[in-house]
């Protein structure tokens, strides 16, 4: 079924979700994005309290409700404090690397609507200054955001309306090429947003009913652990999708699905994992079964929250996650396919 999908569809969808700001804690604006797009297919999209949006697929038969989640919150940081000098301390959102951000051009977003352009760098950013520049530990502590503006005070920057807690987004450099690498920050999950888009958008402009009906989560607190705590009663089964990960001893390349077998929250689902795996070999989709001990999803904050369900994770491999992430138009088609004849399978 991966051919079945428009891919210039989900690229434009995706180019756009990538160059949305939305750090987790500040995803109102790529949510109002989504609650558009959706209303163009012809679907409705609720919000939580908690801030995700939750659409509704009605299918042939209600005895079984999947779930299907996808996360459109991202890394990013906050202000923590403004020095003396007029940079700012930051404090991290998420998990990542201090030198996957260092040099990387900012937005710093203030609560009154004003957004100003910065890059964070360490304290000791020049070797023409500072002998111990390079062998400087790279963590939160020496990082600071310095402005584009003309700042050179904690006076300066606070008549800004700069205040600790604002949100800093990071550019994402977001790049698709013509032999369909995909490269850019926020792959994780915006990538597996595209794919269910493409889902979606296949189901209605072929008019297909799902063997059961859907509940498609877009969660908004992935990246700190309780993206999916809460799930609507009625979800007896529930596929995350995010994406896999790519090096050391797991197998996947960038063009593949993964289909994750267990990951610090433990194993997943067996049936549901044996049955994604048969479907991926029967639609001839390149998939790889993985185990990730340092990673959670959506499923393991829904398990953990209580819910009582199947949960399983499968997504498009991203090269470098949590960095400067790359994957492949392939692996996302390919997870939208997975998805696919999964709902539109019988047993």
């Amino acid at each position: 079924m991966k051919n079945v999908f428009d891919q210039t569809y989900v690229l434009e969808l995706l180019e756009k979700l990538l160059n949305t700001p939305s750090p987790t804690g500040f995803t109102h604006d790529i949510i109002e994005i989504l609650r558009e797009e959706t209303a163009k297919l012809g679907y409705a999209f609720e919000t939580t309290n908690k801030g995700c949006g939750l659409i509704t697929v009605q299918g042939a038969s209600n005895a079984r409700v999947i779930g299907i989640s996808g996360h459109v919150d991202t890394l990013g940081a906050m202000v923590r404090s403004v020095k003396d000098n007029g940079r700012i301390k930051l404090t991290s959102v998420g998990g990542y690397m201090m030198g996957s951000i260092e040099n990387e051009y900012c937005k710093v977003h203030t609560r009154s609507g004003r957004v100003f352009d910065g890059t964070i760098m360490t304290n000791k950013p020049s070797v023409h200054v500072f002998p111990d520049a390079r062998d400087l530990k790279r963590e939160e502590s020496v990082m600071e955001v310095r402005l584009d503006e003309p700042v050179f005070s904690k006076k300066d920057v606070e008549e800004l309306g700069i205040r600790t807690g604002d949100f800093i987004s990071f550019n994402p450099r977001a790049e698709i090429k013509q032999n369909g690498y995909i490269k850019s920050r926020h792959l994780d999950d915006k990538a597996s947003v595209a794919a269910i888009f493409g889902l979606l958008e296949w189901l209605k402009r072929e008019q297909i009913t799902p063997v059961y009906t859907l509940k498609i989560l877009i969660t908004t607190y992935e990246e700190v652990g309780h993206g999916l705590s809460y799930l609507p009663s009625e979800v007896t089964e529930l596929i995350a999708v995010d994406m896999g990960a790519a090096g050391d001893d797991l197998a996947g390349t960038e063009q593949d699905v993964s289909i994750c077998a267990k990951d610090s929250s433990g194993p997943y689902d067996y049936a549901m994992t044996s049955k994604l795996i048969k479907l991926a070999e029967q639609e001839s989709i390149p998939y790889v079964i993985d185990i990730y001990p340092q990673y959670g999803s959506d499923a393991s904050a829904a398990l953990r929250g209580g819910n009582d369900i199947r949960g399983a994770l499968i997504g498009p491999v991203v090269q470098a996650s949590h960095a400067m992430e790359r994957t492949h138009i392939m692996a996302i088609l390919g997870t939208a396919g997975l998805l696919a004849a999964y709902i539109m399978d019988k047993e």
